[in-house]
């Protein structure tokens, strides 16, 4: 009997925990409230109704503290993303949307497997948009996460924007654990800023497969320097590396030239002075080295984690190697039948 009713009590605690909201007298939500009336013209008492319905979730925080790429070697975050379903997932998506990527790829300089890529490696192709409301999410990094509070406070501030300029309720937006929202899973500021309206109709809608998911990111990878024609990664080999993989960052600290020069050994197009980085790609039995160029760094613009720029290039090759092989199937259906002359 005890037993049971210590059970019921941890169960009551742990609902009210669920189900408690934002406590909207706090005073860094007021001062929030008050920034928001006074730089954007919110009413205070709306913002209120708005913010009160916001609930914290401490299993927000407790991922954001853990963060598969931050826990995960290479070989086992690659074989996430290298799957047949995950390919075969990525050239259907291809073939059904082929007029609006070859449009998009051919104006912005983005290859199609690229932009397709993304979307499998960040919501499977749509399957995973997330279960969380943007807004809990943004709320309790906003105000209960004091390690990234700056930052997550003013993706709620986009939020709210974005949600006055699109005229939707803010409680209404799903996202991720962090407040990434849609297919390509934009942040609230990204989407402002990045979005892209890619059939002309004047909305920007990332929630459904329509030609607004690639327009837009193919326009975040454009804007933060992506370059048409361009490799993004390459293997190498070294006989001795002499660099620590923990000391790998997403930077370009070297060229091809002064890369070569320190032994490694890979192949490329790009002249000796281009731009290059170092990648170590964790395997069960080591360490195997990749040469990231200025494209590569572009992805991790979208996603700051090396693994995460891997697992795009990788599932990009994937994916254009099977749509290439598949051509000429598509091909022979397409073609009519030629009669045979009696």
């Amino acid at each position: 009997m005890i037993a049971a009713t210590a059970a019921l009590l941890l169960s009551t605690v742990a609902t009210a925990a669920q189900n408690a909201t934002l406590d909207v007298a706090r005073p860094d939500v007021q001062a929030f409230i008050a920034e928001m009336g006074r730089e954007h013209g919110f009413d205070a008492q709306e913002l209120v109704w708005v913010l009160r319905d916001a609930a914290p979730q401490q299993r927000i925080i407790d991922t954001m503290k853990r963060p598969a790429e931050a826990t995960t070697p290479w070989w086992r975050y690659r074989e996430q993303f290298l799957t047949a379903e995950r390919i075969n997932g990525g050239v259907r998506i291809w073939n059904e949307h082929r007029d609006a990527l070859e449009r998009i790829a051919r104006d912005t300089g983005v290859a199609a497997q690229y932009l397709v890529a993304i979307t499998g490696v960040e919501t499977f192709y749509g399957r995973n948009t997330g279960g969380y409301r943007v807004l809990d999410a943004l709320a309790t990094l906003a105000f209960d996460y004091p390690p990234r509070a700056d930052y997550f406070r003013r993706e709620l501030k986009q939020m709210l924007l974005l949600a006055r300029e699109e005229q939707v309720d803010p409680r209404s937006l799903k996202g991720s654990y962090a407040g990434a929202m849609g297919i390509a899973q934009f942040m609230p500021s990204s989407f402002r800023s990045y979005a892209a309206d890619g059939n002309g109709d004047g909305r920007r809608d990332l929630w459904s497969w329509n030609p607004d998911v690639f327009a837009s990111i193919a326009n975040y990878l454009r804007e933060h320097g992506w370059r048409g024609g361009e490799p993004v990664l390459s293997d190498a080999t070294h006989e001795a590396p002499p660099d620590d993989p923990a000391g790998a960052e997403a930077a370009l600290k070297y060229t091809v030239g002064s890369l070569r020069e320190r032994g490694y050994r890979f192949q490329t197009t790009l002249p000796d002075a281009a731009q290059a980085m170092l990648v170590p790609a964790q395997q069960e039995a080591g360490t195997a080295w990749r040469v990231g160029y200025q494209n590569f760094y572009t992805i991790t613009r979208y996603n700051r984690s090396l693994l995460y720029a891997m697992a795009v290039n990788d599932l990009a090759d994937a994916i254009a190697a099977q749509y290439r092989a598949t051509a000429h199937t598509r091909a022979r259906t397409a073609a009519p039948v030629a009669r045979v002359q009696p």
